[in-house]
């Protein structure tokens, strides 16, 4: 990667009040935390129905001026991008499934080693179930060739036929980013010679629509989304 590359981090934004909620309770009562933490991830609470998000559910700084009003179940539009075994993934790879989505890059020094040791964990949970996939966008597809991208997910132990790392044009990487899963924030100014980094992880379900916003470098996180997956699956 070229010495000048520019980091541009992007701060969590987590919508869901709820989870906020649960977030500082772990941070105020630690153990309690913990005990919550391994409950939900058994798969208990499960009267709680997750949100199907609109646009105008969302922090207006995260969404495109011309749909944030929108109440309206925000679908994610078309895409087509190329694996790290050099296959097409589109639209019709995830139809009818559930899957997760973040944004990386294979030389990341910071949070993208914990994003995809924490996506490892949904990895391993599902492992047997083909209607879980994971989507990691590269967001330096000039330097994350097809054979980089596959190095690395033979180092991580990712499984290419449910967690595919994706590589296309900054262009394209950098739309689906902000007006498919509202994973950075939509500014029209933002130079795309910087590099979009973000711990957002987007949970996507069988019908397109985004049902969670989760901080992928949190291990509690994690736990959320893993149980949330199994809610949607029921």
């Amino acid at each position: 990667m070229e010495n000048d590359t520019v980091l541009w981090v992007q701060p969590y934004a987590n919508p869901q009040k709820d989870r906020k909620m649960r977030t500082g309770l772990l941070s105020i009562f630690g153990l309690i935390g913990l005990i919550t933490f391994i409950s939900v991830s058994e798969g208990h609470n499960t009267d709680f129905r997750l949100p199907i998000y609109t646009p105008a559910d969302l922090d207006p700084d995260w969404v495109h001026e011309s749909i944030q009003n929108s109440t309206e179940p925000h679908i994610v539009h078309n895409f087509e991008f190329i694996n790290q075994d050099g296959k097409i993934i589109d639209e019709k790879t995830v139809a009818g499934k559930i899957y997760v989505v973040d944004f990386f890059f294979t030389s990341c020094p910071s949070i993208c080693i914990d994003l995809t040791k924490n996506l490892q964990l949904v990895q391993e949970a599902f492992k047997e179930d083909d209607n879980i996939l994971i989507l990691s966008h590269s967001v330096d597809p000039t330097n994350d060739t097809v054979s980089r991208l596959k190095k690395y997910s033979e180092i991580y132990n990712i499984n290419s036929k449910k967690w595919f790392l994706l590589r296309g044009s900054i262009e394209d990487i950098t739309q689906m980013a902000q007006l498919g899963y509202f994973a950075i924030a939509a500014v029209d100014n933002h130079d795309q010679s910087e590099l979009i980094h973000t711990e957002n992880v987007i949970l996507v379900d069988q019908n397109g629509k985004i049902r969670g916003i989760y901080n992928g470098t949190s291990s509690i996180d994690v736990g959320y989304l893993i149980a949330d997956i199994k809610k949607l699956k029921n």
